[in-house]
């Protein structure tokens, strides 16, 4: 009881003492062991010298060592050591009391997680940036509670860190999310790039689909869509396709086909004496005098058998050739020629006939009034062929009864295409 009673005025004099039996022993209690359920719900017990704490289970806690279990030797003092006059805090130097820097001499209590401050006459216990103190232990800070981030945020002891989402970029005061245009930092796009806010689009030229991945574009075969592109053939090219025509015919815009006129534009290699005939997909070169014996060339195209020629007596009076030329699978029946007389006599009746050259009546002859008559196409024909079709009309005159009869002898060139 004497040495306990020593050590207290020990303490309240603030000197030292040497006796041995002068000393303390603390022993903390774990309440987060002995109290059943001290933190209840999702709070977690933490235990500290001379207490226990309820925090989140998220908590990140600095422990501070516990005390010695060994007692601390009291500073002795010794016997001849002088009064100090100064307040707690303070040492004397010479007449005037001067601050002592407990956290220079480590005269201090603060945790190993904790900053020692000097401040005058004392000193004080913080903790670091990024932590509170609660009791006497330093608790990290969840920033994250407080929504510093634009996106996500992502806590770790003492601090916070900022994250973007995909297709952004922290700003300069790392916290909030700007857009990042993809198409100027090498976006995989094979064609087209076009930013959007957080993300990118990859669109192709025209004449190109978007493959499955999003980036890459595909050409478009345009030919195997449809067989009524092209009038002939469609040819297939990167991003476009293209139009062809056979042989004699060019395009017309850019899917239709039209015959070339060889005979108009010089290409044709008749020779002298011949006739350059268009037809479609080429061209015929015929002589220019087509009259046989006995017939006469009187004018171009056109013959005659003279009556004196007693061999003309059962030939038709006059030949006129002409020519022309109709495409494949024409739809039927169809108008394809018109006959008209040239020279009517008074009162004569005229009838129209095919003559010679429909063996397989493919042709037939409609009568539209006295001196005209139509050709008409019966069934539908392919080429490339050609017909010779002697187209008569027979003049009768009961007046003075006579007869006569003159033959349009028609080359009909049927083209080895429907255009």
């Amino acid at each position: 009881l004497y040495s306990m009673y020593i050590c207290f005025i020990c303490l309240y004099m603030q000197i030292t003492c040497k006796p041995k039996s002068c000393s303390l022993f603390y022993l903390d209690i774990n309440e987060c062991e002995t109290i059943q359920q001290a933190c209840q719900g999702e709070m977690k017990c933490f235990n500290h010298y001379g207490g226990y704490l309820c925090l989140p289970r998220s908590a990140s806690v600095i422990t501070a060592p516990e005390p010695s279990s060994q007692s601390e030797p009291s500073v002795p003092v010794e016997s001849n050591e002088a009064f100090n006059p100064c307040p707690v805090g303070y040492r004397a130097q010479g007449d005037t009391c001067v601050d002592i820097d407990e956290c220079e001499l480590d005269m201090h209590d603060c945790q190993p997680s904790q900053e020692c401050i000097n401040t005058v006459g004392t000193y004080t216990c913080q903790c670091p940036d990024g932590y509170s103190k609660i009791g006497i232990e330093c608790v990290d800070i969840d920033e994250c509670r407080y929504r510093y981030c634009q996106h996500r945020c992502v806590n770790v002891p003492g601090s916070f860190s900022c994250e973007c989402e995909p297709g952004f970029q922290l700003a300069g005061n790392n916290r909030s999310c700007v857009d990042v245009n993809e198409c100027e930092m090498g976006a995989p796009c094979q064609q087209r790039c076009y930013n959007s806010y957080g993300t990118f689009l990859c669109r192709c030229d025209q004449g190109y689909d978007l493959g499955p991945d999003g980036f890459s574009c595909n050409d478009i075969d345009e030919c195997s869509y449809s067989s009524f592109l092209c009038q002939f053939q469609c040819v297939n090219e990167p991003g476009r396709f293209s139009c062809v025509c056979p042989e004699g015919y060019e395009l017309l815009g850019t899917r239709l086909c039209q015959d070339v006129n060889e005979c108009e534009t010089g290409t044709h290699q008749c020779g002298t004496g011949q006739v350059c005939v268009n037809i479609h997909g080429g061209h015929q070169c015929v002589n220019s005098n087509r009259c046989q014996d006995p017939f006469v060339q009187v004018s171009e195209n056109r013959c005659i058998c003279p009556v004196v020629k007693p061999e003309c007596r059962d030939l038709p009076f006059s030949i006129v050739h002409r020519y022309m030329s109709i495409t494949s699978e024409r739809s039927v029946p169809s108008d394809i020629f018109q006959i008209q007389a040239t020279s009517v006599y008074p009162g004569a009746y005229n009838s129209f006939r095919i003559r010679f050259g429909d063996e397989n009546d493919e042709f037939y002859i409609r009568q539209i009034n006295n001196i005209s008559a139509m050709l008409v196409l019966a069934r539908a024909v392919t080429g490339p062929k050609e017909y010779v079709l002697d187209l008569e009309m027979v003049s009768v005159s009961p007046l003075i009864n006579y007869q006569t009869s003159s033959v349009l002898r028609l080359s009909v060139y049927v083209g080895p295409h429907a255009f």
